[in-house]
């Protein structure tokens, strides 16, 4: 693939965009779901393991992809499994991306429709926010990261104000006792914490972007613990708010902390809405990211120019949208999706690094 110079990316771009893509939906349910696996207040060593396993995933596809610095996966899976299995995984992993963005739209739309726009039709919630998207991808990657690099500062300084003034609910008894049933019950929610840091396959697409791919395990290893850091505060002041009992039963457990107290005298004395407003716009950086890369993978898939696939995407991820019948069908939606990436970017990578090691040594043996 020849990179025009302007679709180049710095390092620091590619950061923001992994940080940005991992950051999504996790920040409000991440709480819930993991208190409904551990049981124990020890969820907080559970994210920290999440990340971890992660970074260690996103190292691998980064040493995978370095082999082949001016390709994406779409190009070099066929070179390592020969055309017809690579374009398969290929394929695999363009509706992994197309579902996934698909998630994404209708999770914004739930959220938005339950505490902001209630009433309003869901196609006049979700088409706006995909043609802003199909607008913003139309000139390639770079700027993508140019706006990105203006919603993570945003995102950074309100949560943490949001975080901050959360703390006079904060109860320290409600984090203790530290793993008092042991080590399996945080062992129990391992798989979970680590669906919420589903991002870092993004770097099977970014190497060739990048003007320094030599910097890439660099910005998975910064990438990762952001959301990490971002993911353990949202975890330990939510439980100390509103102890593990009371988030198990909660949808939004963040939201619900954030609704749960006020501060008089500021332009704002309820935050519900700020932080919504933050987390509107990772949604949509996650989405626009991920149906970049299903359209970037259907061009290079079909060697076709990447506009008509792009609208041609969008009608499909709207009806996707619309299949899950109700809330609890969009979050089963969202584990199937968390189990697939599992294996196609924590088993396949890793597969993939090894046949073309060894590809590699007898190709060298036979020179």
């Amino acid at each position: 693939m020849i990179v025009r110079p302007k679709d180049r990316i710095t390092t620091s771009q590619a950061t923001v965009i992994l940080i940005n893509f991992i950051v999504g939906t996790g920040l409000l349910t991440l709480p819930r779901t993991s208190a409904e696996q551990v049981k124990t207040p020890d969820i907080w060593i559970t994210v920290i393991l999440g990340g971890l396993i992660a970074m260690m995933a996103g190292v691998i596809m980064v040493k995978l992809s370095q082999q082949f610095p001016e390709k994406t996966f779409y190009q070099y899976s066929q070179e390592i499994v020969g055309k017809w299995v690579g374009g398969l995984l290929s394929l695999l992993i363009v509706c992994y991306f197309l579902t996934a963005s698909s998630f994404q739209a209708r999770s914004l739309m739930e959220v938005t429709g339950y505490f902001l726009l209630e009433g309003t039709p869901t196609w006049a919630i979700i088409l706006p926010f995909m043609w802003v998207s199909l607008y913003l991808i139309m000139d390639g990657i770079n700027p993508i990261a140019r706006l990105f690099e203006i919603i993570l500062p945003i995102t950074l300084v309100f949560f943490l104000l949001v975080a901050l003034m959360s703390i006079k609910l904060f109860e320290i008894d409600n984090l203790r006792p530290v793993l008092g049933t042991g080590v399996i019950p945080v062992l129990k929610g391992v798989k979970t914490t680590s669906l919420a840091f589903v991002g870092p396959e993004i770097m099977l697409l970014l190497l060739p972007f990048m003007k320094q791919p030599n910097k890439a395990v660099k910005v998975v290893l910064v990438g990762v613990s952001i959301p990490l850091i971002f993911y353990v505060i949202t975890v330990v002041m939510v439980i100390g708010a509103l102890s593990v009992d009371g988030v198990v039963t909660r949808t939004w457990p963040t939201l619900d902390l954030i609704r749960s107290f006020e501060v008089s005298g500021l332009i704002f004395e309820r935050f519900e809405s700020l932080l919504l407003v933050i987390w509107i716009m990772q949604m949509f950086t996650t989405f626009t990211l991920a149906y970049y890369a299903a359209a970037l993978g259907l061009s290079q898939l079909f060697k076709k120019n990447i506009h008509p696939f792009m609208y041609g995407l969008l009608p499909l991820i709207y009806i996707i949208s619309m299949i899950p019948k109700n809330i609890n069908d969009a979050f089963k939606l969202g584990d199937i999706i968390g189990n697939i990436a599992l294996f196609l970017f924590g088993v396949l990578p890793l597969l993939l690094l090894i046949i073309s090691r060894v590809k590699g040594e007898k190709y060298e043996e036979n020179l």
